[in-house]
């Protein structure tokens, strides 16, 4: 299994992007959008500090006594809350309807959809809590990763999503060669056995709550390494640009009938699928690698190019937020 369990990660990763696709259209009809103005050029500075800050605000916690404890029930809550509000929009795209419950002369109107999202977020945060295994670790941040695809590709149009991968294939690229506090960071998220990393075992049965830290794990050869990890912005990130195109485009016919802004958002995707072999050609060489150079590289490419053949147009779809 050591051979292909960098298939695992590459299902999640489209995944968890084609799910991003498909809750698009109804998240943006139900106003899930992370800001009023999707055209704005400074939409994404807000989440470029998010990300730039956040893991310092970790690290620096982490080294304090008590810390690594504190932050992980902090994210935990952070992270079934987010889940209850992601889930809940999720269901209310099925047709679950209404439960009228007993005593009926209180007409209390039972949402299934409140229902489901509460019992669902409830169990996977109580799972995180107790029993963090990989496979746990991996639906949360499997379910997680496709909603924020989804949330922020209709927050963004077609340049400030390029302004948002851009920005970060910088920023990691300079977090994990240059500072190299991306690595440190990967530790602590690791101890703490949080769905921030994607986790790819050699076998099932692999105990990841006792697991060796990644540090430990960084000193044995790849090939008696026990798992892979991916950053679960690595996944969301370029997936940012597959959703933004398949909102922001014209949804004029492309190629053989399907609409130009599918052809697009799919191209993009491929590029970063691109990418995403080139990576792990490098994480199989056995050194920490930032993901974001390669996997945004891919998808701006992709996506670029398919939009120049598609549309005949150097605009690239940027007039819109000009």
């Amino acid at each position: 299994m050591r051979s292909v369990r960098w298939l695992g990660l590459l299902a999640l990763y489209v995944g968890a992007q084609t799910v991003g696709l498909i809750l698009a259209d109804p998240f943006r009809s139900m106003g899930l959008a992370s800001n009023s103005n999707p055209q704005s050029v400074t939409a994404p500075l807000a989440i470029i500090a998010l990300i730039v800050i956040a893991p310092l605000g970790i690290l620096y916690l982490a080294r304090r006594k008590g810390g690594v404890a504190a932050l992980r029930h902090l994210i935990l809550v952070g992270i079934g809350g987010a889940l209850y509000v992601t889930l809940f929009a999720t269901f209310s795209v099925l047709p679950l309807g209404t439960y009228l419950p007993p005593p009926y002369a209180a007409e209390l109107n039972l949402d299934w959809a409140l229902v489901l999202a509460g019992s669902v977020s409830a169990t996977l945060y109580l799972a995180l809590l107790l029993e963090p295994q990989w496979w746990v670790v991996d639906l949360v941040g499997f379910l997680a990763a496709g909603a924020l695809v989804a949330i922020l590709g209709i927050s963004f149009a077609i340049l400030p999503a390029f302004i948002l991968l851009i920005a970060l294939l910088i920023y990691d690229a300079i977090a994990v060669y240059r500072t190299k506090h991306m690595i440190s960071l990967a530790d602590v998220v690791v101890d703490m056995k949080l769905p921030i990393l994607l986790v790819m075992p050699d076998s099932a049965g692999y105990d990841y709550t006792a697991a060796p830290s990644l540090k430990e794990q960084r000193g044995q050869p790849v090939t008696e390494r026990a798992a892979l990890f991916m950053g679960l912005g690595d996944v969301v990130i370029p997936g940012t640009l597959v959703v933004s195109a398949f909102v922001w485009l014209p949804s004029v016919p492309g190629v053989l009938g399907v609409g130009a802004n599918l052809v697009v958002a799919v191209a993009a995707l491929l590029g970063s699928l691109v990418g995403y072999g080139f990576l792990m050609g490098l994480v199989l060489r056995g050194n920490p690698q930032a993901g974001l150079p390669l996997l945004n590289g891919g998808a701006l490419l992709g996506y670029t190019t398919a939009y120049l053949l598609i549309f005949h147009s150097f605009t690239l779809g940027f007039t819109g937020a000009l």
